[in-house]
């Protein structure tokens, strides 16, 4: 590394700091977001006014009425630069805090609140690396943006949007802030959700046969769901694990001294990197009328609700090579694993075509999504101070 070089890095990791970190995660946090409820505008404008001030470029475009995506760019030369990607929303607080959850306090070196690690604190990373390296001068080979989308968390409406309006830029690469205690995610799984409608013929229960029963109905779906998932199992990837199934809901009949005339299932299935639920569907749909459940009287429907693409970026790739060198001259020991979550990093992968890595401060097996939410303010700073690295170390082809 030329003296050069260690004079710029040196100088933008000094503008980092964990007072200017925990007060943008704080407010971040403050400002809600839960989800359902298409309540995310408030964080977005804290995440804007932040960027606006940092000397970015923003740019809100609404993906639903009052849910916008927002993206910051920091301007660069002409060669792809690198998209950071998360997502202004949460899932909804629930009971059992000890604290409000929307009111963020720091104890032991940790920050609490809802979306502390899921994912505010990634944001708040992000942002306060590109005002580090703004404030620095730095002379970029191409823009760094930050992409922030609506609705990650439910049907994710919000990157949908956004690779509708973006399709045509060109990055080197993304980097999704979503929490993985700061290690090196090269591949996820993907995710969707297939819902099944059984209609059968309502009745008195007392002349069961009189009816056809969609609950039954729809419990010989479940078996060929579990049977399939069961499938799965045996063909495990090293990284990934296997595609699943799961039974989330299911709902039918009006009364219990009655025959069910309708059931709904929604399932969830888990997607390796080259599944597609559509033709994941027309299988089910296949099984389904192999078990005859037309053939004796039933008319069942399905169809695909949200799907959300995996993905899996090579291990030996400069991205994956220049994250774990960045986290290692901030202190941290990178692994390079596999998630078997999703996230929208699968959009970027597949629409854009670029190599895709999740990397970011927090835990997601024990703190995202859990009561008293919190996340590590080292790996907040952490997590900054690697991403103005990667940002100021990362090129790709002209």
């Amino acid at each position: 590394m030329n003296p050069v070089a260690v004079s710029i890095e040196d100088r933008v990791l000094a503008l980092i700091t964990e007072d200017e970190l925990v007060s943008l995660t704080e407010a971040l946090v403050a400002a809600g977001g839960e989800n359902p409820g298409g309540t995310e505008e408030a964080t977005v404008a804290v995440l804007e006014a932040f960027c606006l001030g940092a000397g970015l470029e923003t740019l809100a475009e609404e993906a639903a009425p009052g849910r916008p995506n927002l993206t910051a760019v920091l301007r660069g030369g002409d060669r792809p630069g690198l998209l950071f990607l998360g997502h202004s929303d949460v899932v909804p607080a629930g009971e059992g805090w000890d604290r409000p959850p929307f009111e963020p306090y720091v104890r032991d070196g940790r920050l609490f609140g809802r979306g502390a690690t899921d994912m505010k604190g990634g944001l708040a990373a992000v942002a306060v690396a590109l005002k580090a390296l703004k404030a620095a001068g730095v002379d970029l080979p191409g823009d760094i943006t930050l992409a922030c989308t609506v609705d990650e968390e439910d049907l994710g409406i919000g990157i949908r949007a956004y690779t509708r309006a973006h399709l045509g830029e060109r990055f080197s690469g993304c980097v999704v802030a979503e929490p993985t205690d700061l290690g090196t995610v090269v591949g996820c799984r993907g995710d969707s959700y297939i819902d099944v409608t059984v209609h059968g013929r309502s009745a008195h229960s007392g002349r069961p046969a009189d009816g056809l029963n969609a609950i039954d109905a729809a419990a010989r779906i479940i078996a060929l769901v579990r049977e399939d998932h069961e499938r799965l199992q045996q063909d495990q990837d090293a990284l990934l694990g296997a595609g699943s199934w799961n039974v989330g809901l299911i709902e039918g009949g009006t009364g219990t001294s009655m025959v069910a005339g309708e059931c709904r299932l929604s399932l969830d299935r888990r997607l390796m990197p080259d599944d597609n639920a559509a033709r994941i569907l027309e299988s089910l749909r296949e099984r389904i009328a192999e078990a005859g459940l037309e053939r004796d009287g039933f008319a069942v429907s399905a169809a695909v609700t949200m799907e959300m693409p995996g993905f899996r970026t090579p291990e030996d790739h400069p991205l994956v090579a220049d994250a774990v060198a960045a986290l290692s001259d901030c202190g941290v020991a990178s692994g390079i694993g596999g998630w078997t979550a999703a996230c929208d990093g699968g959009f970027i992968a597949r629409d854009f075509g670029v190599p895709t890595i999740v990397m970011g401060p927090g835990g997601l097996n024990d703190q995202a999504h859990q009561v008293n939410e919190s996340v590590s303010i080292a790996e907040l700073v952490a997590a900054a101070r690697a991403y103005a690295l990667l940002c100021l170390r990362h090129s790709s082809p002209a």
